[in-house]
């Protein structure tokens, strides 16, 4: 009796497995429409979001929007019980400083500004520091500036900029600008990894006609390891070079490198304030194949609003934000009809990615579901646009692909199929290139998932220019019929992953240089 019995359940799971494969896709895909998008994008990149900066107002009310249009579809909660993945930012304020050289006293904004985010409350006192030139190290040049000096837990004192006649590319991203070996980000790095323990930077901005805010940005990771950053005059630098009167930038190029003695002493109070940031996750769950994931992501986070000033992010990233919200729309859609998907998917917006990919961060060492078991993630981040630098003729009709040919050979075999057979863009990799100057690989959230080892694809316009991180980038200017091809390309991308027999083979190295 019980074998016959378990007959007809073998069948019906065959079979059910069978019909998921095969249900027609394309009348899902229908739910995804120009107007569905631009309905959703009107809300997220409205004023009354005001720009979603991370732990504002505006971000929790888009936060709370997404997550009520996910209950609506029918989607469920994908952090135990509660839609909303809560994380932790911080927030620092200097409430008191001092620094002196031998004694002299010496003034915030007319000497001197610190790093807020790098330096830990307490005192230091040094008694001699290293000249370091402009403490360039480029690999590419064979340039040393470091090369026979000890500067193990000492401070470091820099000229700002280069004297390169032929200077690297300073590029046009925080990321990109990040990586010039000029910058004051490489050259702390350079500082760091010699063992010094601050660098001072020698610029001529002194004194600053603006006042230096003594609140600094917010943090995803609280650091523990002071590092004592400054900006420092001209004057401060003679100071701590043993000169009596003033060098003048001409002379200051020609000092030699080495230690030099002087009293350093800094004092300094901080008070640090615990914020709150979220990601918004809802789930399909899958059916033969639920302990299996993929996720569906884009950040809901942007610039936020300066004075009466709103940085509305309507491509970057509210396209991508209703593009997972109208993909979690047409999979739900399919799911109420029994064609609901094999493998659980998650459709992850997220915050924190403006800041540092804070919130895909936070997931990737917080994970909900299991990183192994997670067959892929689909970013989607800034998807409504046409990029002002692209003269090709088919400017109407591409998406730039990223990750195609790293991490699973399965990637653009899936994606090109779906795309000749659905929606015939053009699948532009130029950004794959190891060389890309912009580092685009590493600047969206699906990086956090690559790094875990979970293949990933993100989906891209290109605007670099234009109204990228301008208050500009406004609703009128998104393309929502090219918008509606691309998202349906993406969900054509994500039904077959989420439904194959397998999950994606981890069979390609990454093929990028490290950050």
């Amino acid at each position: 009796m019980r074998k016959h019995l378990l007959v007809p359940g073998l069948l019906v799971l065959v079979m059910t497995g069978h019909a998921q494969n095969n249900a027609n896709p394309e009348k899902y895909a229908e739910k995804i429409t120009a107007s569905g998008l631009k309905e959703k994008l009107t809300v997220i990149a409205s004023a009354e979001m005001e720009g979603r900066e991370t732990a504002s107002p505006g971000q929790k009310k888009a936060a709370a929007y997404i997550e009520a249009r996910f209950k609506k579809m029918g989607l469920k909660p994908g952090n135990g019980n509660a839609y909303q993945m809560p994380y932790p930012v911080y927030k620092d304020e200097i409430t008191a400083q001092t620094f002196s050289v031998n004694g002299r006293q010496f003034n915030w904004d007319k000497d001197y500004t610190l790093n807020i985010g790098t330096i830990a409350s307490g005192e230091w006192t040094q008694h001699n520091t290293v000249f370091a030139g402009y403490g360039i190290v480029d690999d590419t040049k064979s340039r040393n500036d470091f090369a026979n000096l000890d500067v193990t837990g000492k401070i470091v004192i820099v000229l700002d900029g280069t004297d390169d006649p032929n200077p690297a590319p300073v590029g046009n991203s925080t990321r990109a600008r990040n990586a010039n070996p000029a910058s004051v980000f490489a050259k702390t790095n350079a500082a760091k990894k010699n063992g010094a323990i601050g660098l001072f930077v020698v610029t001529k901005n002194f004194p600053l006609t603006t006042a230096t805010p003594t609140q600094g940005n917010m943090y995803l990771k609280p650091n523990t390891a002071s590092f004592i950053s400054a900006s420092i005059s001209e004057e401060m630098a003679s100071a701590l070079l043993g000169r009596t009167s003033q060098l003048s930038s001409d002379q200051l190029k020609q000092v030699n490198k080495g230690n030099y003695v002087a009293e350093v002493a800094i004092a300094v109070t901080k008070h640090t304030e615990t914020l709150e940031s979220s990601n918004v996750v809802g789930i399909i769950p899958g059916t033969d194949k639920k302990d299996e994931y993929l996720f569906i992501t884009g950040h809901y986070d942007h610039l936020g609003k300066k004075g009466n000033v709103i940085w509305y992010g309507a491509d970057d990233d509210g396209s991508g934000t209703v593009s997972v919200m109208q993909m979690a729309e047409a999979f739900s859609a399919a799911a109420k009809k029994g064609d609901g998907p094999r493998r659980t998917v998650v459709f992850m917006t997220v915050s924190g990615e403006e800041k540092g990919l804070w919130g895909s961060d936070y997931y990737s060492e917080h994970p909900i579901f299991p990183l192994d078991k997670t067959t892929a993630d689909l970013n989607i981040d800034m998807v409504g646009r046409i990029d002002t630098e692209r003269k090709t003729a088919d400017t109407l009709n591409y998406v730039y692909v990223i990750g195609h040919d790293k991490l699973s050979s399965d990637l653009p075999v899936i994606n090109e199929g779906v795309n000749n057979k659905y929606t015939k863009l053009t699948l532009d990799y130029k950004y794959d290139d190891p060389n890309d100057r912009n580092f685009i690989y590493y600047r969206s959230d699906h990086f956090n998932f690559a790094k875990k080892g979970v293949p990933v694809l993100f989906f891209y316009d290109g605007m670099l220019l234009a109204d990228y991180h301008q208050p500009t980038d406004t609703i009128e200017k998104i393309n929502f019929d090219l918008m509606e091809k691309r998202v349906k390309m993406i969900f054509h991308t994500a039904w077959v992953i989420a439904n194959k027999d397998e999950m994606l083979k981890r069979d390609t190295p990454l093929n990028m240089p490290s950050r």
